[in-house]
């Protein structure tokens, strides 16, 4: 805007969570040197930066955030410019005794006007109070305390389950519970309860998604070992992997979205059990992990093998990272689910054709109904996969040479995913006459919507990819 010598006035809005993260400090730090005209909306939805302390922190908190304190200490400011040194020294003494009972001190500090707290759901402060930042000409913080759910008695106040709702009756509040399988995130949990039980150097981390992840009665049950860091991917994976150094072993629950922020910290320290998250895709895990050196990468199928995957996770000397779905499993009980080797795939199934349908973690129940539909037209292989790194190169290369059309099938993106990763497994054992086809997700952003319509859209669905195999043999 300065560059472009035009009279506008940007305004940023961040949540109170969301202030936990380095970035923010980052940015606060530039705004504070450069002194940018601009408004950021703190959104504090939970309680104030520092408690407020009676009727005195209130009193000098609204008075604060009028025009005629802003308009007051402006003139103050430069009156003093004129003053000796003593008197000087005494006024900004006063200023800053006022300043440290209130909120606004390390906003200040850091060398940026702050308002606040104001009340988010008085209209006529907020009119006020913006008009009085926006006249200010500076970097001005506006610290807005909310009520999260306001205006719905039963959602009002911090109730993690009313963060990303389901279908719920309007009247009571309560939410319609559909019948289903258990989810993967409740396997993980309990056994990971199971696993603490058994062992005391298992300790844990989760950035700001107990819920989520599965991780909440891990810190509800052992305060000591497992802990919610807030928004900070990048603080949770170095510090657990002090704890690693120290003879622990961390499991870290972070959605593969929230991942990609810790990725420096992964290459260089390394601790990590990822999770697709509930609203966002999380596509790119297996693409960004298999780059990085001395990673295993697997994942389970099946209730079974979950468990499974964390006792392996556990006993392996090493950084594991293996994905599992919000939801539930594809399958289940439909094959009997064995203890993992490192690098060992399974054929789940084994066809006479020429078809080999090869699944990856959760994409293997998606491929056994894929099997299922083609049949008996279509006798396909069916292989789990099981490690995407180390692959199993024994299976793989023994399947090249009975099964030569390979269709993969994974929750992940196709840039960097499970079907380049064995053309190139095939490339490299100089491996000719097999194709590779890959049901993974295009190289496109996924729109948001249930599971189902979104890998209809995508043309990906196990319907329509049965009807291409069916096509093509």
């Amino acid at each position: 805007i300065r560059l472009k010598n035009e009279d506008r006035l940007p305004v940023a809005v961040i949540g109170d969570g969301s202030m936990s993260a380095g970035e923010a400090y980052e940015a606060l730090n530039e705004l504070g040197d450069r002194k940018y005209p601009c408004v950021v909306i703190l959104n504090d939805n939970e309680m104030s930066i520092s408690k407020p302390i009676g009727a005195l922190s209130k009193y000098l908190s609204q008075m604060m955030a009028g025009q005629f304190y802003q308009k007051f200490k402006s003139r103050v400011e430069r009156f003093l410019s004129y003053m000796p040194d003593g008197a000087t020294y005494m006024a900004k003494r006063l200023e800053e005794g006022i300043r440290i009972i209130t909120p606004g001190m390390f906003f200040e500090e850091l060398g940026l006007e702050y308002i606040g707290p104001v009340n988010g759901h008085d209209l006529g402060a907020l009119i006020s109070t913006f008009e009085t930042a926006k006249s200010m000409k500076k970097p001005v913080i506006v610290h807005v305390q909310t009520l999260k759910g306001k205006g719905y008695e039963y959602a009002e106040g911090y109730l993690a389950g009313w963060h990303g709702v389901g279908p719920f009756d309007l009247k009571s509040g309560e939410f319609i519970k559909k019948q289903a399988q258990k989810s993967a995130t409740a396997i993980f949990s309990e056994h990971l309860l199971e696993l603490a039980d058994a062992h005391d150097d298992i300790v844990g981390v989760t950035a700001a998604m107990p819920t989520g992840t599965g991780m909440d009665a891990l810190i509800e049950k052992f305060p000591e070992r497992f802990w919610d860091v807030a928004i900070a991917e990048q603080h949770a994976v170095t510090s657990m992997a002090a704890m690693a150094k120290e003879g622990f072993k961390p499991f870290v629950a972070i959605y593969s979205t929230f991942m990609q922020r810790a990725y420096d910290q992964l290459i260089h320290d390394a601790c990590i059990v990822g999770e697709d998250g509930e609203t966002h895709q999380g596509a790119f895990d297996i693409s960004f992990l298999n780059a990085v050196p001395n990673v295993v990468m697997f994942a389970p199928r099946c209730e079974e093998s979950m468990k499974f995957a964390m006792d392996f996770a556990y006993s392996y000397k090493g950084v594991s990272a293996f994905r599992y779905p919000r939801g539930a499993f594809s399958l289940n009980g439909e094959f009997t689910a064995r203890p993992l080797v490192l690098g060992r795939g399974e054929i789940l199934a084994c066809g006479d054709s020429d078809v080999a349908i090869i699944g990856y973690g959760n994409g293997v129940g998606k491929a056994n109904a894929v099997r299922n539909l083609i049949s008996p037209k279509i006798d396909a292989t069916l292989v789990d996969l099981v490690f995407a790194k180390p692959l199993d190169s024994e299976l793989l290369e023994d399947l090249a040479r009975r099964r030569k059309k390979w269709y993969v099938i994974s929750d992940s993106a196709k840039k960097g995913g499970i079907g380049e990763i064995l053309s190139a497994f095939l490339q490299e054992r100089k491996i000719s006459g097999v194709s590779v086809t890959s049901f993974e997700f295009s190289d496109a952003f996924i729109p948001h919507g249930a599971a189902s319509e979104v890998e209809a859209s995508l043309g990906i669905s196990a319907e329509q990819i049965a009807k291409i195999l069916l096509d093509d043999n």
